[in-house]
């Protein structure tokens, strides 16, 4: 570092002399070197740092000093820093750096602000020397930490040294004074690093090592949050940081920590464990007060209705708070009557005041589960305790499915026609088709089950069914008459009424086998057969031929026995062969 100048004049010497021997006088060359020896400047260097005196001021320029032939101007605003303009005042003695000594015009350029800058760097090499503490402006965030302004020099804090724990937010810090250690210095690259780790824990180590020895599981202590993160917040207990999980926050349930605190809150917690050996502090908030879930189901009985709110939404559903500390899930399925499968943001709003009903507690789980549709009459009781099987009910189709058509009711439930249901005799697959969405349609209701829910429904119920009039008028055993309207190498189908047809196998054609049923029938003959079997499920009718043929000549053999009976034998052999002689003209 370049020292003060001190420049000094030699003097001649002026002591009394006897009179009688007059001093002698210099001649003009020893004078002259005399005279430009007082103005010597080969200390005068440029940038080279004196000491000079403040001889003016005005508006734009201070006027400095510094021993020269003639005074430096320094602009003004080079005595400002920080935004604060120094106090200057006539007769000052101020370090100015000498950029110019003569500039060809005969003036001296001096700067105040290079100066400064100069007494900057002797600063920070006297801390860093002496590992002292220098304050600094913490002022913007650059890649892996902050610049920090010292005395208009720009220093790097990197982000690890902010504190003693990373921190993710540091707006608290922004734009403050705060104390700092050097750790690199390196004036020739206008490199400097800093550190605020180093002197918060040089300043908490006395207190923290008290600190620790004082601690307890269970103590209520007071802190100031550090930092949060996802999963908590950091607090600074005087000396030691402790953690604030978010789930020991609140008894209810905290989204974020930041709707509890904030970097800087000074905040009462309970140290709930303390891990001496590894300086591990975890804390609670919620433990301060009391548990709100003990003795729930006694404030709160199952089918109880209160009131709550809403704060969260779930794809699955809403979480609802009951009182403070205790919300229960209620699922998108108790929401509402009609609508299973609605989003929860259709129905409720986070904030909303809504209306709830308990449904179970499991204190062990700390669940409780609630129902919003349960505090709303219930369509499908309604539906019941207005309707009856048989009712004839009209609705429109609200869709069409490979089972059957959903139409839609009073009240906003749907009732449903399975394809079997849609025709007496049509395929379902094929009659389903003759419907479309939006159409009106009336129907028959065939049951109501409103504990799952369900309403059956049926068209063809409208009509009276031919099958089961057929059948009731010509039960199974009857001998009945038809016509061939379709015919197959196995098996011909009879038209016996209207809608009404049986199936008449080539095996139950004739008591002699029928190979192929249409050698024996065609379109449009007459049968006459008897009923062998009804199935009822599939609508079927079974008829035989051979069986009615059986059945005559059973019922002939049996009339001709009857017969026989009544008439009084014959005694001899002739009669007897002249009855049967008999018997045959007559069958001819």
């Amino acid at each position: 570092m370049a020292e003060d100048l001190d420049t000094t004049l030699d003097a001649p010497d002026l002591s009394p002399v006897d009179a009688a021997d007059p001093p002698e006088a210099p001649d003009e060359d020893s004078f002259k070197a005399l005279f430009e020896s007082s103005w010597d400047t080969s200390v005068m260097e440029p940038g080279s740092i004196v000491t000079g005196t403040i001889v003016d001021i005005d508006k734009d320029f201070v006027v400095v000093y510094a021993g020269l032939k003639s005074e430096g101007k320094i602009p003004r605003n080079q005595f400002t820093a920080d935004g604060d303009e120094e106090a200057l005042e006539i007769g000052d003695d101020v370090k100015v750096v000498m950029e110019t000594v003569d500039d060809g015009r005969g003036e001296t350029r001096l700067s105040r602000e290079k100066a400064r800058r100069a007494e900057s760097w002797e600063m920070l090499e006297d801390a860093f020397e002496n590992n002292t503490a220098v304050k600094g402006l913490l002022n913007g965030k650059v890649k892996g930490g902050f610049t920090v302004d010292i005395n208009d020099i720009r220093a790097f804090l990197p982000g690890s040294l902010v504190d003693i724990r990373p921190l993710r937010e540091t707006a608290h810090l922004e734009g403050r004074d705060l104390d700092f250690k050097v750790i690199k210095l390196d004036q020739r690259r206008n490199n400097v690093v800093v550190s605020r780790r180093a002197v918060l824990e040089e300043e908490n180590s006395a207190e923290r090592e008290a600190l620790l020895a004082s601690l307890q599981e269970g103590q209520e202590v007071k802190g100031v949050v550090k930092n949060l993160t996802d999963y908590g917040a950091f607090v600074d207990l005087g000396g030691i940081d402790g953690l604030l999980h978010i789930t020991d926050m609140a008894w209810r349930r905290v989204r974020h920590p930041s709707e509890m605190v904030g970097v800087g809150d000074e905040v009462m917690v309970k140290i709930l464990r303390f891990d001496r050996e590894k300086n591990r502090v975890s804390l609670g908030m919620k433990q301060l007060g009391d548990d709100p879930w003990i003795n729930l189901t006694r404030r709160y009985p199952e089918q109880a209705r209160v009131q709550a709110t809403v704060t969260n939404l779930t794809d699955y559903g809403c979480f609802a708070e009951i009182e403070e500390g205790v919300e229960g899930l209620v699922h998108v399925s108790e929401m509402d009557w009609t609508n299973k499968n609605v989003h929860p943001s259709k129905i409720v709003a986070v904030g909303e005041q809504i209306e709830v009903m308990v449904l179970d507690i499991d204190e062990d789980r700390r669940r409780i589960s609630l129902g919003i549709k349960q505090c709303r009459a219930n369509p499908w009781d309604e539906f019941a305790a207005a309707h009856k099987p048989d009712d004839r009910i009209r609705g429109r189709i609200k869709s069409i499915t490979d089972f059957g058509i959903f139409v839609g009711l009073a009240g906003g439930i749907d009732g449903l026609v399975y394809v079997s249901d849609i025709s007496w005799n049509e395929p379902g697959e094929k009659a389903v088709r003759r419907y479309s969405k939006g159409e009106e349609i009336d129907t028959v209701i065939l049951s109501i089950d409103s504990d799952r829910e369900r309403i059956s429904l049926g068209v063809k119920q409208l009509d009276l069914d031919p099958f089961a009039d057929y059948i009731s008028e010509h039960p199974r055993g009857s001998v009945v008459q038809g016509e061939v309207v379709a015919v197959e190498p196995k098996e011909a189908t009879i038209r016996l009424a209207a809608e009404v047809d049986g199936r008449l196998r080539a095996a139950e054609m004739a008591v002699e086998r029928v190979d192929d049923a249409r050698s024996a029938f065609s379109l449009g003959d007459e049968v006459t057969a008897k009923i062998i079997g009804i199935d009822r499920k599939s609508r079927t009718i079974n008829l035989s031929i051979k069986a009615r043929t059986k059945d005559e000549e059973s019922q002939a053999h049996q009339d001709y026995r009857k017969q026989d009976t009544a008439t009084p034998g014959p005694t001899t052999i002739g009669d007897l062969i002249k009855k049967q002689m008999a018997h045959r003209d007559d069958e001819r």
